[in-house]
């Protein structure tokens, strides 16, 4: 045979060989496809029905229960049948007597949302028979006492109104039988008349959640009952194949034989030529060379070919490009959004790096992450794009964007938990949300099981269901290339905003851990751990600004005994109280700790002897004229406290030589007889340096080292020696253990504090203030 004859052959075999199989392939993908998307509609249709039914047995369930708590079961029914939430409302009493039942309730049987029938009595009649008349869910009755008193049933009404919003709801026909035994029995359809009988024979020989076809080319699936979905349904779609589909395909291979035998003769001697550049251009895309063109030589079908093909080959370049560049991008997102969250703390930067991955994903213009804060309050963490788009009122940019929870659309995702995206409608009541025509919301709350409840805390906010709240919203305005964001992009955003919750509670846990770990857990001041770490900072801070830190250690006294009288709960009772009046005694630049047991420190920046020396009495009177009152007890348990103060750099060069000379001082204020404090002697053996001091300071007579105004001290004959009014603190108490503890403080002159604590942070903290708490190191404020 000539080549022109094989050709031509091969032409036929290779056009109609496809055309054959194109023909069959299609035939059997369109019955296969039809079938498959019919089954996914009906299973769709299921699923829907059974969210509907079971979302109905919710309600009815939630009635009952309102009904089954409520003093006066018969007012509470009748309310909330008139608000819809029920069509009837049966009590019954432990005898299954009827005591209430709503007017107008559907008659008999009901079917009971667990899957058996009831009658009005509220018995269960399992073998009832007959169409079901609505459907009830029941929960029994109890006193206060938790005795049962019977049984409370709601009841909706199952009419055909009821079906024809199934129907509505799922997108297909539903018919409703009168119970499981039997499918030509109909209650209540939505289906036609002329396919009506041809269904529910099909339904007929249907077994469980099969799906079979009709002759009229629909079908039909049985729904039911089961105990998700206790109403027997059958549901019916119709096909979507298009009539006379065989005859087509036949017309379109026999025409295609025809028209390649009269063309196969007259093209094959150009065909060689084309098909051997075509075949060359086929292996090389095949080996991966999308830049291979096939020349086009002609008009005909051989040119059209090879310029389609070129198209296509153009086209998969550029598409591969496009998926080889969203793929990259992709893994420099996540590769960064991974490295920052597993090399940071900085929940500004993690947040960050959220928002920009997910506005890089989606294509948006702006964005922002908000976290709610106290108050109810969404407060933007980190916006991205928002320049220019504040309402005229806010058009300086200066402001931060502030939501209430459960105003405008960003604080009702946050109030509701449920994400939201659309079209931007302008209302004339401002929200504080920027300018925007298309927006996404998601909210994140905290994962559940997270790690912030390891450490004793809760893992986010709880609402009042008891559900977790939203810790924050992710936000997207404006979709760059598009009207609107669409699911695609609510889902990233999903992803990207479960990101944001494991960063914030990540941060919060690291956080939660750093503060449990300086902090003692009875009494809440820091601990040792901390006390070793910030006297060395307030001692570097003090020596390199050229100022005084004066460091107090409290013991109670004589506290074993208000162990061994009282136990160890009221001891802990006892340290715990002591601490909170430590905290009412100190600035908010003070620093308080608990050292061991019933040892104390206190660091009080910036203030000399004499400060210290007030701030020691009036803890001593906080403790000594107040008793601490003990649950279970009798009486209130009488404690005291001895002081012994020390100052940088008069009595130690370093942190640790200041709180042993501070130490020593107490064992002489315990020397002295318990309930005083002593400074420590000043040790010759240190280096001196100079201070700068006003001009017009003047040393004090008893020697002390303190800022503020000159002291004249004064002696009472046969009593204690006391120290000016302006001052108001023993000059005896201040000379050393040998000395008696003066008399108290509390009606010393106000001015008596100020000339000793020199500064507007000096002065005595209200109920609320106290000892500065968290990781960080207090601000600094003027000595005293």
């Amino acid at each position: 045979m000539t080549l022109r004859g094989r050709l031509t052959a091969a032409f036929l075999v290779v056009v109609l060989g496809p055309v054959l199989l194109g023909a069959l392939f299609v035939a059997s993908t369109v019955a296969a496809v039809d079938r498959s998307r019919s089954t996914e509609r009906l299973a769709v249709a299921a699923s829907a029905v059974r969210t509907s039914v079971d979302a109905l047995c919710q309600q009815l369930r939630a009635t009952a229960d309102a009904v089954a708590l409520t003093a006066d079961p018969a007012v509470a029914a009748a309310q909330l049948v008139g608000r819809g939430l029920a069509a009837a409302v049966l009590v019954s009493d432990v005898a299954g007597q009827v005591t209430y039942l709503s007017p107008g309730a559907p008659s008999t049987p009901w079917q009971d949302c667990d899957g058996s029938a009831e009658g009005t009595n509220g018995g269960s009649n399992p073998g009832s028979a007959g169409p079901v008349r609505a459907l009830a869910a029941q929960v029994d009755l109890h006193d206060r006492a938790g005795t049962r008193l019977g049984t409370v049933t709601a009841a909706q009404l199952v009419d055909p109104a009821f079906v024809a919003r199934l129907a509505a709801v799922t997108g297909v026909a539903v018919t409703l039988l009168d119970s499981g035994a039997s499918a030509a029995r109909v209650t209540h359809t939505t289906e036609s008349g002329d396919v009506r009988d041809a269904v529910l024979a099909a339904a007929v020989g249907v077994r469980g959640e099969q799906v079979t076809e009709t002759n009229e080319g629909r079908y039909v699936r049985r729904l039911g009952p089961s105990d998700t979905q206790p109403l027997p349904l059958v549901l019916s779609v119709p096909s979507e194949r298009p009539p006379g589909l065989h005859a087509t395909l036949l017309g379109v291979v026999v025409l295609a034989g025809l028209l390649a035998v009269l063309a196969a003769w007259r093209l094959a001697r150009v065909t060689t030529r084309p098909l051997a550049e075509l075949a060359g251009a086929v292996d090389r895309v095949a080996q991966g060379d999308l830049t291979a063109r096939v020349p086009v030589r002609s008009r005909d079908e051989l040119g059209r070919l090879a310029a389609a093909f070129n198209r296509m080959t153009r086209e998969t370049g550029s598409y591969v490009a496009a998926l080889t560049s969203n793929r990259d991008q992709l893994r420099g997102h996540l590769a960064v959004l991974g490295d920052t969250l597993a090399s940071t703390h900085d929940l500004q930067r993690i947040l960050r790096v959220i928002l920009r991955s997910a506005i890089g994903a989606t294509g948006a213009r702006a964005g922002a992450v908000l976290l709610v804060e106290t108050g109810g309050v969404l407060v933007a963490q980190c916006t991205e794009g928002l320049d220019g788009r504040w309402p005229a009122e806010e058009a300086d940019g200066s402001q931060t964007l502030r939501v209430p929870v459960g105003v405008g659309v960003v604080g009702e995702v946050a109030a509701t938990g449920e994400p939201q995206r659309g079209r931007a409608e302008q209302t004339e009541t401002p929200t504080g949300e920027p300018r925007c025509r298309t927006y996404v919301a998601v909210p994140f709350a905290a994962p559940p099981g997270g790690a912030t409840a390891t450490l004793g805390g809760s893992s986010g906010p709880v609402d009042e269901a008891g559900a977790a709240a939203a810790l924050g919203v992710l936000a997207l305005y404006d979709r760059l290339g598009a009207d609107e964001f669409d699911d695609d992009d609510l889902a990233t955003l999903r992803t990207f905003a479960g990101h944001a919750a494991v960063a914030v509670d990540n941060v919060r846990v690291h956080e939660e851990a750093q503060r449990l770990s300086l902090t003692d857990p009875l009494t809440g001041l820091w601990n040792y751990r901390y006390l070793r770490e910030s006297i060395r900072r307030e001692v570097e801070r003090a020596s390199r600004f050229g100022r005084m830190l004066s460091v107090l250690a409290l013991d109670l006294d004589r506290f074993k005994d208000v162990n061994d009288t009282y136990g160890h709960a009221a001891g802990d009772t006892v340290l715990a109280e002591f601490a909170r009046r430590v905290r009412g005694e100190i600035r908010e630049v003070d620093l308080a700790f608990r050292q061991g047991g019933e040892e104390f420190v206190l660091l009080l920046p910036e203030t000399d002897a004499r400060g210290a020396a007030i701030v020691a009495e009036r803890l001593g009177a906080a403790v000594r004229d107040t008793p601490i009152a003990v649950e279970a007890y009798a009486g209130p348990v009488l404690v005291t406290v001895s002081v012994g103060i020390a100052v940088f750099p008069d009595h130690g060069s370093t942190g640790r030589e200041v709180l042993e000379a501070a130490d020593d001082a107490l064992y002489a204020a315990k020397a002295a007889g318990r309930d005083t404090y002593r400074v420590a002697e000043v040790r010759s053996d240190l280096p001196t340096r100079e201070i700068p001091v006003l001009a017009c300071a003047v040393s004090p007579t008893d020697g002390l080292p303190r800022a503020g105004q000159p002291v004249q001290a004064s002696r009472e004959p046969g009593g204690p020696a006391r120290s000016d009014p302006a001052v108001g603190v023993p000059e005896s108490s201040l000379a050393g253990p040998a000395q008696a503890r003066p008399d108290s403080v509390d009606d010393t002159p106000d001015v008596a504090t100020d000339a000793a604590r020199a500064g507007p942070d000096a002065a005595r903290p209200g109920p609320g203030g106290g000892a500065s708490s968290g990781p960080h190191p207090p601000r600094q404020s003027r000595g005293r």
